[in-house]
């Protein structure tokens, strides 16, 4: 077979078999991440749905949280403490989260006037966290992630070969082009509810897509090590990159280094692959001075979540708000003095950009619109998604798979190999099974006579 590079771009044939083998891999999944991504985008409404008995309690006369963590720690067999949410109003139950021998974080709800134990439940169990692992490792952690980030980057080569199937041709008027010719019958309106919606939503997908890479395994790994060589492109992250225990997110280590947490038995977090750095309690009982910090807290209106943490002989106060160029973190001594600020705008151009992108990923950015249009997006995806594969099951033969019968020549084109030589050096799963394929491609098939 001989592969012609001279024109400047792929011929139709080839765009086709790629496109519909790059669909064939990444469209179920591409309707699975829209099913399970607008359930996340709705992230705080769900989280106050579900608590909302735990934010209508009797308002609170005289708080006292050491009192409350001394409660969360006694329903915790040798649990240690690990951070205390600042609660959202005067009839909000206290949150405490609490680590447990195995290294699980536990979030226990307090009644604040009588300090008694209202409910706990694993971090990893809750309804968002679920979702939040389902959408970006399927439930496996970095075997999933690994899956997802293959995904991603064959979700832009189809991106990709989409466009240019679309780009007119010869084609007067502006019906299938940018609008789908609803009243026509048969394969006709179904490649339309295809093309042009998937045009219209191609370019908010390559943004979720690329956004959400840093969080994945291979990319976001690969984007630190570059960091370490290279230099300081990233400040503090907050991000997630592959699996990671939801007690290292709580403890402000998002990243799964082997930090120890302020426990007794100083455990190691599972999973961790970078220098350790030291975590403990403030002297005492480590919750001396907890009262005077929620004080304190309570004062620097912060956006919600707020997050208090142990950091040697003092504490840890930050926003984990998921819009996130509001974050905000703060470093209070016992007796209530803030010594310390960091602020978003204070963070690596790196940061601020995958903040930015994250922020607008999970439609926080700019609230209820970003929702909004996030959900439309992601409507839109999934009609996408069906439209086709009802367009493949109707032109595919029976008993066959119905792909693109290959020319006995093809032209990539010099513009389509240079697309493609980018898009492997950028990510690197689709340039390691891009070489995998070249290999295949060169193994003789034996056929007999």
């Amino acid at each position: 077979m001989t592969i012609h590079s001279a024109t400047l771009w792929p011929d139709r044939r080839t765009l086709w078999r790629w496109h519909f083998f790059a669909g064939l891999f990444c469209l179920p999944f591409v309707a699975f991440l829209s099913l399970t991504g607008a359930v996340y985008l709705f992230k705080p409404q769900i989280d106050d749905w579900i608590d909302w008995r735990y934010d209508h309690l009797p308002i609170a006369l005289s708080p006292s949280p050491e009192q409350d963590v001394q409660a969360a720690l006694s329903a915790v067999a040798q649990g240690v403490f690990l951070a205390y949410e600042l609660p959202r109003t005067v009839q909000s139950a206290a949150r405490v989260l609490v680590s447990r021998p195995d290294g699980q974080a536990v979030r226990v709800y307090v009644d604040r006037n009588t300090h008694t134990v209202l409910k706990t439940v694993l971090e990893e169990n809750r309804f968002e966290r679920l979702v939040f692992r389902l959408h970006g490792q399927l439930l496996l952690g970095n075997v999933g992630s690994v899956i997802m980030e293959m995904v991603a980057s064959w979700t832009i080569v189809l991106i990709v070969t989409g466009v240019l199937l679309w780009w007119p041709r010869h084609q007067r008027g502006l019906a299938g082009i940018v609008y789908p010719r609803l009243g026509t019958k048969g394969r006709t309106r179904w490649r339309d509810i295809h093309a042009v919606t998937g045009v219209w939503t191609s370019v908010f997908l390559v943004l979720f897509l690329v956004s959400g890479l840093p969080w994945s395994f291979v990319w976001g790994h690969t984007l630190q090590s570059v960091e370490n060589t290279l230099g300081r492109l990233t400040s503090v992250k907050d991000w997630e990159i592959g699996a990671v225990p939801a007690a290292a997110v709580i403890a402000g280590h998002p990243l799964g280094q082997p930090q120890k947490l302020p426990a007794k038995e100083n455990m190691d977090m599972p999973g961790m692959d970078m220098p350790a750095a030291s975590t403990s309690f403030a002297e005492g009982d480590g919750i001396s001075g907890l009262d005077t910090v929620v004080r304190t807290a309570s004062t620097l209106s912060l956006p919600a979540p707020v997050i208090i943490t142990s950091s040697g002989s003092l504490w840890t106060v930050r926003s984990d708000t998921q819009n996130r160029p509001l974050r905000e973190s703060m470093t209070v001594t016992p007796d209530g003095h803030v010594v310390k600020q960091e602020t978003f705008a204070e963070k690596g151009l790196m940061d601020r950009v995958i903040g930015y992108g994250v922020a607008a990923h999970e439609g926080q950015l700019f609230g209820k619109m970003n929702q909004a249009v996030n959900l439309l997006v992601a409507m839109g995806l999934l009609m996408m998604s069906s439209a086709a594969t009802i367009l493949w099951l109707k032109r595919k033969p029976e008993g066959s798979l119905g792909a693109p019968l290959a020319l006995p020549t093809q032209t990539y084109g010099l513009g389509g190999i240079i697309i493609l030589i980018i898009l492997a050096l950028f990510l690197p799963e689709l340039g390691l099974s891009l070489v995998v394929l070249a290999l295949a491609n060169l193994i003789p098939i034996k056929t007999k006579p």
